[in-house]
């Protein structure tokens, strides 16, 4: 984990072939929301990115490396303080070459926050 203690897994699960179901809950004392902002933190988007990275490298027990990052949408706010529990759903396939293709939905209770497809290369 890059920051320390920003987030914890409360339940990472496989629910069908190669959809990944996570659920995360955000420590909304992080530092990190005293600088994004005080008063009103907002979860940065490169760090949304970072727990999809990590998550991937949990599932795929490797290393990664991004290779490309496209169709990133950040559709909602996050408020840790309001909202701190997240549920991922990560469509994981590795490509015969061995890139790692991962397919993103981030949601807080039924709301749609952040959908993305990037691609790694293992390290």
């Amino acid at each position: 984990m890059v920051l320390k203690d920003f987030y914890k897994i409360l339940s990472l699960e496989n629910s069908n072939g190669s959809i990944y179901d996570a659920v995360i809950l955000v420590n909304d004392k992080h530092d990190v929301f005293k600088g994004h902002f005080p008063d009103n933190p907002i979860m940065p988007g490169v760090c949304m990115i970072q727990i999809i990275k990590e998550l991937s490298e949990t599932i795929t027990q490797s290393n990664l490396t991004m290779q490309t990052l496209s169709n990133a949408k950040f559709m909602a706010l996050i408020n840790p303080e309001v909202t701190p529990k997240l549920r991922l759903e990560l469509d994981i396939t590795t490509t015969k070459d061995g890139l790692v293709k991962v397919k993103n939905t981030t949601y807080f209770n039924e709301t749609i926050a952040v959908k993305l497809s990037n691609v790694y290369k293992k390290t």
